[in-house]
């Protein structure tokens, strides 16, 4: 187990290591997730416009 607590300290650097990795993979999932939002919302605001016009 202590080759495990080594491999997360990353000889001394492990906070700056893992934080990057973490800050990297939050943009990640923001690229993929806010995109999906905002279609959503799109989709949403458009069928709104559409049933006034048809009105």
């Amino acid at each position: 187990m202590n080759s495990f607590d080594e491999f997360l300290a990353m000889g001394g650097y492990g906070f700056y290591v893992w934080t990057a990795y973490g800050i990297g993979f939050v943009v990640l999932v923001m690229n993929v997730v806010l995109p999906l939002i905002q279609r959503k919302q799109f989709l949403r605001e458009l069928a709104l416009k559409q049933k006034r016009v048809k009105k």
